[in-house]
């Protein structure tokens, strides 16, 4: 969905979270997340309801075999191949799973390409809806309050505090990520690179680029 950033940057009333009601569960863990997920972790190991091994599995697979190697190759793609562009936003959930990434947290995927007119930037407004099969596992950063709300009422000043200066004329669209669809950004294509391999593309494209708060790095850089 992509965001009204006339009225996004206001908060309704009366959300749950503006309530300090020490009597809940939530009140008694840590406010910073990564401690929190830590503190939920020690409770659920000591209650014998996870398993410290399988959980570091499942984490070195999403954060160093998946990382954002598939993406990349997603992305690689559509720069090479015009059709395989189209197709993909036309119905990026199918052909993703062509390629064979799907699964968990990989359901349902829209494409959104940058383009001279209009750079896409992605945000979950709510907790941390990502595209694991492609991405990995997100950032601590994507996570944060902080960008949470400033990438939908300030989001070029988001892009620079990444390093990311856009033209006057480019628009910034934001799109928000939600259990029910998540989004990869498809970076423009760095000039210079007529007639290199997928492989080498791929090796351009960098995961804050297909999350549309980073470009992909430039040939031999």
């Amino acid at each position: 969905m992509a965001l009204d950033l006339g009225s996004a940057s206001r908060k309704p009333d009366g959300m749950p979270h503006d309530h300090h009601d020490h009597d809940h569960p939530h009140s008694h863990l840590p406010p910073d997340p990564a401690l929190r997920v830590k503190a939920l972790e020690t409770i659920l190991t000591r209650k014998g309801l996870i398993d410290p091994a399988a959980l570091d599995e499942i984490i070195d697979i999403y954060q160093n075999r998946i990382g954002p190697k598939n993406g990349a190759q997603v992305v690689a793609r559509a720069w090479a191949d015009p059709g395989f562009m189209h197709a993909l936003t036309e119905d990026a959930t199918a052909v993703i799973a062509e390629m064979g990434f799907y699964g968990r947290q990989g359901e349902h995927i829209t494409a959104v390409a940058n383009t001279d007119d209009t750079h896409n930037m992605v945000v979950c407004t709510l907790c941390s809806c990502y595209p694991w099969p492609l991405l990995g596992i997100p950032p601590g950063w994507y996570k944060s309050d902080a960008y949470r709300a400033r990438a939908v009422r300030e989001p070029r000043k988001v892009l620079a505090d990444f390093g990311v200066s856009l033209p006057e004329d480019t628009a910034v669209r934001v799109w928000d990520s939600t259990a029910e669809m998540r989004y990869l950004v498809i970076p423009q294509r760095p000039a210079g690179t007529e007639g290199m391999s997928e492989e080498d593309l791929a090796a351009l494209v960098t995961r804050d680029s297909m999350i549309g708060t980073g470009l992909p790095r430039e040939p031999g850089q």
